[in-house]
C-alpha cells in the first residue's frame, strides 16, 4: 500500500524550486543593537516575497536540538532525521563522486591547527586553500594502510574511505576525534559498540601516524575525524514523491545527500551567478530543483556578523531572477541556524517562506526571525515542508472519501 504520502501523491507538470540558505537563521547580537543578521541585512527581494507568501519558522530536528547539516537537509527533503540518520562521511564521499559498497566505511576529516601543547587553535586550519590541502592529502595517503583512501573534498575538508576486507568487519559505531571546539586536544576514538573495537584501533593508529607526519606543517598540522558512516538506503524522490529532481549545489556534502535522495546532480561552481545560470538552463527539465547557497553558514561559523549580513544580501540579489522563472512553488528555507554571535550551528528556529498561487499574503513585510514567527505557517517541523510543497504544487490528492 505504501505510506499515506505515497498513496496521495500524483504526477503533474508543476514545478517546485527550493532555495536552501545554509545556516540561514541567527539570533540577536549585543554588538549590533540586539538584532540578528537577517534584521540588519537589506533584503528588498526577500522582504517583497515574504509580503505575498506564507511564512513561519521551522524546527530542523526537535526543540532544543542543534542539527548538523546532514540531518538539517534530510528534514528539508521530507525524511525524518531521527530515523534516517546518515553520517557526514558518506555524504562527503558521494558528493565528490566516490562509489561505496555497503561494507566500506566513510569518514569526514578536517585539517586543523594545534599548538606545541597539542591544543586545537583553529579547527579548520584557517581554511587552507585547495592546493595546500591536496598536498597534505597526498602526505596522508603515503602513510596510510593499503585499504585506506584519502580524498580531498574542499579547502580544509577531506574524506577517508576504508575499503572492506576479510581481515576485520568495519563498524561505524565510533566516537568522533573532533571535540567540536577550540582550546581542547583532539580526542581518541572510542567504540560505542564493542564490535567496533578493531575499527577503533585502525582509526587511532592512523590519527597518531598522521600527527607525526604533519608535525612540521604550520597550519594543517593535525587531523580531526567525525561522521563515521556506511552506505544507507533511502527511498528516492521518485519513489516518495513521483518527482524528477535535480540539485544545484557546489559543495560536496550537499551533493552527496542529494545523490542519496535520487536527485540528478548538476555541475556548478561555488559562485552564485554560475549557480543561477545552471538553474536557468535546467528549470524546464525538472519538476523539483534544490538550489543550495553556502556562504551564510560559513560566515556564521567564522563569527563574522557583517560578512554574514553581506552573504544574505548576496542571495537576496538573485531572488527576483528566480521568481521570474515562474515556478509553481518557490520555497526559501534553511537547514539550521548559524548565529555569528555563537560561531556555530544552533537550535534556534529557522525562517521559512512558501510562495504559490495558493499561499496567503499574510502581510509579513520583512524576512527575519521575528516577523516570520508571526506568519500563518506558525512553527513547524522542517520534515513537513515537502508535504506543503506538494500540496501547493497540486501534487497531492484528497485523503479519504
Amino acid at each position: 500500500m505504501g505510506t499515506l504520502l505515497q498513496q496521495s501523491t500524483k504526477k503533474t507538470n508543476s514545478k517546485i524550486i527550493m532555495v536552501v540558505i545554509d545556516g540561514l537563521g541567527g539570533m540577536p547580537h549585543p554588538q549590533y543593537y540586539h538584532r540578528s543578521e537577517l534584521e540588519v541585512a537589506n533584503l528588498p527581494n526577500l522582504d517583497n516575497l515574504s509580503s505575498v507568501s506564507s511564512s513561519g519558522l521551522t524546527i530542523p530536528v526537535d526543540h532544543g536540538i542543534t542539527p548538523g547539516s546532514g540531518p538539517g537537509h534530510l528534514a528539508l527533503f521530507g525524511y525524518d532525521p531521527t530515523t534516517e540518520f546518515i553520517g557526514r562521511g558518506v555524504l562527503e564521499t558521494l558528493g565528490i563522486g566516490i562509489n561505496l559498497t555497503k561494507n566500506d566505511l566513510a569518514i569526514r576529516g578536517n585539517f586543523c591547527t594545534i599548538n606545541q601543547q597539542g591544543i586545537i587553535t583553529n579547527r579548520r586550519a584557517n581554511r587552507i586553500n585547495n592546493n595546500e590541502a591536496q598536498r597534505l592529502c597526498k602526505l596522508l595517503q603515503n602513510i596510510s594502510p593499503s585499504n585506506f583512501e584519502i580524498h580531498h573534498v574542499m579547502e580544509h575538508r577531506f574524506a577517508i574511505v576504508i575499503r572492506s576486507s576479510n581481515e576485520i568487519e568495519l563498524n561505524a559505531q565510533i566516537t568522533d576525534t573532533d571535540p567540536q571546539v577550540e582550546g581542547e586536544k583532539p580526542l581518541q576514538a572510542e567504540a560505542i559498540n564493542p564490535s567496533a573495537k578493531d575499527t577503533v584501533n585502525l582509526i587511532n593508529n592512523f590519527q597518531a601516524t598522521a600527527k607525526k607526519t604533519l608535525a612540521k606543517e604550520t597550519q594543517g598540522n593535525m587531523i580531526l575525524l567525525r561522521g563515521y558512516s556506511q552506505l544507507p538506503k533511502l527511498p528516492s524522490f521518485q519513489e516518495k514523491y513521483l518527482l524528477n529532481p535535480c540539485a544545484i549545489a557546489a559543495y560536496p556534502m550537499y551533493r552527496g545527500i542529494a545523490k542519496l535522495a535520487g536527485m540528478t546532480i548538476k555541475e556548478c561552481k561555488p559562485n552564485i551567478n554560475n549557480q543561477l545560470e545552471v538553474l536557468k538552463k535546467n528549470v524546464k527539465n525538472h519538476d523539483f530543483i534544490f538550489f543550495h547557497y553556502k556562504n551564510a553558514d560559513a560566515k556564521g561559523e567564522d563569527g563574522d556578523f557583517e560578512s554574514k549580513v553581506q552573504s544574505l544580501e548576496q542571495i537576496d540579489s538573485i531572488i527576483g531572477e528566480i521568481r521570474n522563472l515562474n515556478p509553481d512553488v518557490l520555497i526559501v528555507c534553511g537547514d539550521h541556524s548559524t548565529p555569528s554571535f555563537i560561531g556555530e550551528h544552533s537550535w534556534h528556529p529557522v525562517p521559512l517562506i512558501i510562495h504559490s498561487k495558493w499561499t496567503n499574503a499574510n502581510g509579513i513585510k520583512h524576512f527575519d526571525e521575528k516577523h516570520c514567527a508571526k506568519g500563518d505557517l506558525g512553527i513547524l517541523y522542517a520534515k513537513n515542508i515537502m508535504n506543503l510543497a506538494l500540496s501547493h504544487a497540486g501534487k497531492l490528492s484528497k485523503f479519504g472519501a
